[in-house]
């Protein structure tokens, strides 16, 4: 099944909401547009909701970073929420979990961005 992306705003806050695999090809490229679009339309904080991600690869995982790295350079925030465990545990791994802020859900990250 392909990367499905939707995106919501809340005040001043761009939600992404995925649903799929976060792998190399056209998920990755979808998922870096999206993300990349919403930068370039003024969101300064960003979260994705990887609730619904059932995989996540390297490829995957540098559209992330590359994303969190854009928004800190332009004085934004960016948040990871609804990790599954599966998820959780590579990013883990690759120690990403002690760079890019991560909440357990929707609410809390909000309230951290503000």
């Amino acid at each position: 099944m392909a990367l499905q992306i939707t995106t919501r705003t809340l005040d001043d806050v761009t939600l992404l909401d995925l649903n799929g695999r976060i792998v190399l090809g056209a998920d990755t490229e979808t998922l870096g547009r999206a993300l990349q679009d919403g930068i370039a339309k003024g969101a300064r904080k960003l979260i994705v909701n990887l609730k619904r991600v059932s995989q996540v690869d390297t490829s995957g995982i540098s559209t992330l970073v590359r994303a969190f790295v854009s928004m800190q350079r332009l004085g934004g925030k960016f948040a990871l929420i609804n990790l599954s465990e599966r998820v959780r545990q590579v990013l883990d791994m690759t120690r990403l979990l002690n760079v890019i802020p991560n909440y357990p859900d929707e609410a809390e990250a909000i309230a951290r961005l503000r």
